[in-house]
């Protein structure tokens, strides 16, 4: 997970719907909606279309930072529209929609506001073409006062959670708008592009430069696209065991960090194999893992298929806990995304969840176990207990609660449920979400069907009410017998991971 851009709520955007946008058709043309009407970040995503595919086709000098290039966006109207907005920050050139040139604005909160030649009618096609060329790195590019490139000694990290898209690319802006990707980015010789799914070429140029075109086949949410532009000494392409092209890439200067973090990235399949007995079939085409250099990025993110890593992770030894966080998240988070960023645990309590069932794999801990550790082991006057992870709210986002409050919330279900339920509901809950979005309410209304049990009071206690639950996470049984009596081997390990996690969001 990632970094979190700061925001406080305004009393316009408080009076915002709380249910994402979802648009009918009008009487005649209007624009469409300036956001998808997130609580949290209330211009993110846009309304009246939803897109189908992004073909970005980009170059970058990293010398000078200047990005240039062009976007081609198909979408498909979903009102009648005589208007529509982008999320992007880049100063832009041209913008045509259906071939014909458009009339554009830009505003100082990151929105494209486009005016097609004519209306658009409900239903039509559109093939949108955005041509840019600017600094990302511009201090004034930034969204509620942060700016979420960055520019690296041999490059730049395009990386970061909620927001990364609009300092590279025009899009809608939001998890509930997944496409396809082709990502095409050409830099100088010397240095390596990397991005999600498959490397379909590297060609080399006249001018020398190398394009290095990546694309994305499933379907896939704006923040968890990425590109990483540097020099990567270490780059290896394979494939696992079940032939899915394999590619890690390894920084030019991570030193001592090295080996810990190839003995670490390097079992990424043993740990997607372990983690498809849990949670059922991975869910994309290929996988792999990104390190960057020791503090330059200062979290990891799940990116689609391929996560990405600060080396920093590493410099306690290996670390296939954090592996297995950003792994899960494949399931928690990419394939299955929030609704609204009000559900953020949905991603971060289960990628925790899934550092304990690889700690019990192997023989380091139970889940059960490092939860109720984790609870005797914080004071009831601690304020962890006051975020609440089912609404955060935007500045407690990437908070310590919502991974391990998250993380314990799950296993308090367990022990409602039991186990033969709990494990039922790990595998249904993706496979009926796959490639699609979800609330906390869907998957509380899962897990009822699935146990047959009446679970508000679990969840209110456990995720919307402040404080510590009186109760453990195994229940009244494991408070009165004392069951942990000393530190689960993977406890200290877990807890520097979600440490780094989370130190980025504060």
């Amino acid at each position: 997970m990632r970094k979190l851009s700061r925001f406080t709520l305004s009393s316009a955007a408080a009076v915002m719907a709380t249910v994402l946008f979802t648009s009918t058709a009008a009487a005649a043309p209007s624009p469409g909606a300036p956001g998808a009407g997130d609580p949290y970040y209330p211009l993110d995503g846009n309304g009246g279309y939803d897109v189908s595919h992004y073909d970005i086709r980009l170059t970058y000098n990293p010398n000078s930072d200047l990005l240039s290039g062009t976007t081609t966006i198909l979408a498909r109207a979903t009102q009648e529209l005589s208007q529509f907005n982008l999320d992007f920050l880049l100063r832009v050139n041209s913008v045509r929609v259906n071939n014909a040139a458009a009339r554009f604005t830009s505003t100082d909160d990151g929105e494209l506001v486009v005016t097609p030649t004519r209306p658009l009618a409900l239903g039509a096609n559109l093939t949108i073409v955005v041509q840019y060329s600017d600094v990302p790195s511009n201090p004034e590019y930034t969204l509620n006062g942060f700016n979420a490139w960055t520019r690296t000694p041999t490059g730049a990290l395009a990386i970061n959670e909620p927001q990364i898209a609009p300092w590279w690319y025009p899009s809608n802006n939001h998890p509930t708008d997944k496409a396809t990707f082709d990502v095409s980015v050409a830099a100088p010789q010397g240095v390596e592009v990397l991005s999600n799914g498959n490397l379909i070429s590297r060609q080399q140029m006249i001018n020398g430069w190398i394009r290095w075109s990546w694309r994305s086949l499933r379907p896939q949410n704006t923040y968890n696209t990425f590109i990483v532009v540097g020099q990567y000494d270490d780059l290896r392409i394979s494939t696992t065991p079940n032939g899915q092209p394999y590619i890690n890439a390894y920084a030019n200067d991570l030193g001592d960090n090295l080996d810990p973090a190839r003995a670490s990235i390097e079992r990424t399949p043993e740990v997607t194999e372990f983690l498809e007995t849990q949670f059922g079939p991975y869910p994309f085409e290929a996988q792999g893992g990104v390190v960057t250099n020791n503090g330059e990025l200062g979290f990891a993110l799940e990116t689609q298929t391929r996560p990405v890593y600060d080396g920093l992770f590493f410099r306690r030894g290996s670390n296939t806990s954090v592996v297995a966080h950003e792994m899960a998240h494949m399931w928690f988070g990419d394939s299955v995304s929030v609704h609204g960023w009000t559900d953020i645990w949905l991603n971060e309590g289960f990628a925790t969840y899934a550092e304990f069932l690889w700690s019990e794999w192997n023989g380091e801990g139970t889940p059960a176990e490092l939860a109720q550790f984790l609870y005797d082991s914080i004071p009831a006057d601690s304020g962890f207990w006051q975020v609440l992870p089912g609404n955060p709210g935007p500045d407690n986002q990437f908070d310590d609660a919502v991974y391990d409050r998250g993380g314990m919330t799950l296993q308090a279900l367990r022990t409602a449920i039991g186990d033969d339920a709990f494990r039922q509901l790990l595998r249904d809950w993706p496979t009926a979400k796959r490639y699609s979005d979800a609330t906390t309410a869907e998957f509380i209304a899962m897990a009822e069907a699935v146990s047959g049990q009446q679970l508000d009071e679990l969840f209110d206690t456990w995720l919307f009410t402040a404080g510590k639950p009186e109760v453990g996470p195994n229940g009244a049984v494991a408070a009165r017998t004392a069951t942990v009596a000393a530190e689960p081997k993977s406890f200290q390990k877990i807890k520097y991971t979600h440490e780094l996690l989370a130190q980025a969001g504060r």
